[in-house]
């Protein structure tokens, strides 16, 4: 549902995780909202303890919340660690949510991830499929840990009229993402490897699997003002899908990550390799109807974060 705006403008901003890849976004994204951002080192704050976060936040007095931060990983990463990550992200956010209710904070959005919905939903996936059906095993923890973190908003909503909000956001890219081919997702791992290939003067560029499965992509600055945008005119118990609207296959990203990095070998399957879910689209019919579309392409986003990866490789050597 539509609710009354919400400025940002005079308000105390509270960043949480304003290091990872949408914290740094959404931090380009507020620099024109005339409002103080807060953040806080890792160093210095432990999101985990709960004490020391209330605390924090009764001295640092935020207005509004965007809740980014979170332990987060590939997919060894999670099916090795499942207990941290469960813990973690299970503190980090129970801390920060009860802090802002006892805080008096005005606005929370927390955000999660795609990963919630069920292995088998239905595609493009609504908002409605959260717990109608079996989790990704591979990641299952992490996926719980997010659904707790939209019930806890739901619950603080419910039982004591608190604005917290939450968006799903899809598979994100953009500046600030991790290259290391190890645990990296696909379009960062894509991008290195073309690279590479160019580089090295190979004739061709390898992807995983038969190349035919779909997925859906967002530029992580799209994201960013998605959130600013449902921030100020979005207030429900549900959660709000973020994502393009749009997918395209494996082979499809391949060709066009090679046309950005101007590599100009053959595109072959590493068919040894497993493909996973045939299709990963989620539906954005909601945060449509409240007024919101992506503004960067592919194309453009892919150019972008290219430039920022060789940006990054200068830097280091």
């Amino acid at each position: 549902m539509k609710a009354a705006p919400y400025s940002l403008a005079g308000k105390r901003i509270w960043v949480a995780g304003h290091r990872g890849m949408v914290g740094s976004a959404l931090i380009r994204r507020l620099q024109s909202e005339n409002c103080t951002i807060l953040t806080v080192a890792r160093g210095v704050l432990d999101l985990r303890d709960g004490k020391a976060v209330s605390e924090w936040t009764r001295a640092n007095r935020p207005q509004a919340v965007f809740l980014a931060a979170a332990k987060v990983g590939g997919i060894v990463a999670n099916d090795t660690y499942p207990a941290d990550f469960l813990y973690d992200n299970l503190m980090i956010e129970a801390s920060i949510i009860r802090a802002a209710f006892e805080a008096g904070v005005e606005k929370l959005c927390f955000l999660g991830s795609s990963c919630i919905y069920p292995k088998y939903a239905p595609q493009p996936i609504p908002e409605n499929a959260l717990m109608s059906g079996p989790l990704e095993p591979t990641n299952e923890a992490y996926a719980i840990a997010k659904i707790a973190g939209i019930k806890l908003c739901q619950a603080f909503r419910s039982q004591h009229g608190c604005d917290f909000i939450s968006a799903m956001p899809t598979n994100l890219y953009g500046p600030g993402d991790n290259f290391n081919l190890q645990n990296s997702h696909v379009i960062p791992a894509l991008l290195r490897k073309a690279h590479e290939a160019k580089r090295d003067g190979q004739s061709s560029l390898t992807i995983w699997g038969s190349g035919t499965p779909r997925r859906e992509f967002l530029h992580v600055d799209d994201c960013a003002d998605a959130l600013v945008f449902l921030m100020q005119r979005h207030s429900d118990l549900e959660h709000v899908n973020v994502g393009s609207g749009t997918d395209l296959t494996i082979d499809e990203l391949g060709r066009a990550v090679m046309k950005v990095v101007g590599f100009d070998g053959t595109l072959t399957h590493d068919t040894s390799k497993p493909d996973g879910t045939p299709q990963k689209l989620m539906s954005n019919a909601k945060i449509s109807a409240l007024g919101w579309s992506p503004a960067v392409s592919l194309e453009a986003g892919l150019t972008q974060t290219y430039s920022w990866f060789l940006q990054q490789e200068r830097v280091r050597g």
